[in-house]
This record gives structure tokens, sequence and C-alpha cells, in this order.
């Protein structure tokens, strides 16, 4: 069990999800053909989610600026 240094002891939250994580990877990464994860391999594994890039906003040196 990891613990949080501090008075209020018990479990680290963050580091429980951390843990898991490192594990998930570990699992991926023994059961992979290829020698390493790819990085679309490891973002699938941890559940990344790429955000689109917004459009930038029409200001100066825009088309009406």
């Amino acid at each position: 069990m990891v613990s949080r240094r501090g008075p209020s002891g018990g479990p680290d939250p963050v580091a429980l999800i951390e843990i898991d994580l490192y594990g998930e990877l570990m699992i991926a990464a023994s059961s992979a053909a290829e020698e390493r994860l790819s990085t679309d391999r490891i973002d699938e594994v941890l559940r990344v989610v790429r955000r689109q890039r917004a459009e930038p906003a029409e200001g100066p040196g825009g088309p009406e600026g």
C-alpha cells in the first residue's frame, strides 16, 4: 500500500493511479510483438485523449484585421 507522508496518512490516490497505469504499460509491453511500444499504442494503453486544436481567432493580421 502506498502511503502519503504527513499527518493524514492513508493511501495516496495519485500514486495508486500511477501504479495502475504503469502495470497496464507493463502488460502491454510484455504482450507486444514488436520490441518497443509505439507512441500511439502507449497513448491507447494510458487512455490519452487528444484534443483538436481550435482554429485561431480572427484578430490583428487576420482577413478583417
